[in-house]
């Protein structure tokens, strides 16, 4: 039988801990779900409080090295989904690591907006997800299109070789095709014939990267972060090369830092080669997404369809 600790010691470390993370201006959700994901305990019994009286609560590992790693969250401020390794993302359990960005809540909702612009289109087409990561969006691309063909692309390999095993462990690993390589280099076959163009690039100027949070600053891949000195790096060469790979109508979307949307749809205006922009608020009424089509459009969509995806959510 594993070791066990008695109630009156769970709670008594649960309000030292509840003390520490104010003295840091960390959550104190972030407690319970450490004692849930890496302790083994009862979410219910944590948040009812019902295990005080318990004489002897399982754990999963040893007490000992479960208080090592809450220091070392507290300490090295290493976020809790890498001393985990994994997190939570729509309905999937991703693997993670400090090779690739800790997909976000707020990132969710692009896949809403994927399946709203081509919400009236029988045939789901190609679609890509370019810097995948975890392999996040493109999860849930493949989940959302089940008849599409899907493509991931990442420079790095440790981060390709997470979102494959994310692809197994979800069951869609033969419906992503995953390249390594610089944005589209590895997707010269697909010139002209994308349905869709979805990403998440790096997107912080490059001063403000320091000043970020320490979880961010000091543990997720600069690679994912750093977008150059305005931030738009990554995002003007997605405006400038995508046309190529897009087909008539087809849809690119891009998740964009708050305060972004203007200096982005400016950039697709410039190009000259989209139509239907729209910035998009995420559900916190921030300009997290921008969305636009290919000129000299083939396939018909609402404009709008977007704003119905929110209101459905």
């Amino acid at each position: 039988m594993g070791e066990t600790i008695s109630g009156w010691q769970l709670q008594g470390w649960m309000e030292q801990a509840d003390a520490e993370c104010t003295a840091l201006g960390i959550s104190s959700s972030e407690v319970h779900w450490f004692l849930q994901e890496l302790g083994g305990l009862d979410r219910l019994a944590l948040r009812l409080q019902t295990f005080k009286q318990q004489p002897a609560i399982p754990l999963l590992v040893p007490w000992s090295e479960l208080t090592q790693l809450w220091q070392r969250r507290l300490t090295e401020r290493i976020p809790l989904q890498y001393l985990a390794g994994r997190t939570y993302w729509r309905h999937f359990t991703l693997k993670v690591s400090p090779q690739v960005l800790i997909p976000r809540p707020e990132t969710e909702l692009i896949i809403d907006l994927a399946v709203s612009a081509i919400e009236n289109i029988d045939n789901n087409g190609i679609w890509v997800d370019l810097g995948t990561g975890s392999g996040a969006i493109a999860l849930g691309l493949a989940d959302s299109f089940p008849t599409a063909e899907i493509h991931g692309v990442d420079t790095s390999l440790e981060a390709l070789a997470i979102a494959e095993s994310n692809a197994e462990t979800t069951g869609l690993s033969s419906r992503i095709q995953f390249h390594h390589g610089s944005w589209w280099e590895p997707l010269q076959f697909l010139k002209g014939q994308l349905t869709g163009m979805v990403s998440n690039p790096p997107y912080i100027p490059s001063d403000i990267i320091p000043t970020l949070q320490p979880e961010v600053a000091q543990h997720e891949p600069t690679l994912a972060l750093d977008g150059g000195d305005d931030g738009f790096d990554c995002i003007r060469y997605l405006v400038e090369t995508a046309p190529h790979y897009l087909r008539p109508g087809g849809v690119w979307i891009v998740e964009m830092m708050a305060g972004q949307g203007e200096g982005v749809a400016r950039l697709l205006e410039a190009q000259g080669s989209y139509s239907g922009i729209k910035i998009i608020p995420d559900l916190a009424g921030f300009d997290r997404f921008v969305i636009a089509y290919k000129k000299n459009r083939s396939l018909h969509y609402d404009s709008n369809l977007w704003f119905k995806s929110l209101l459905m959510l």
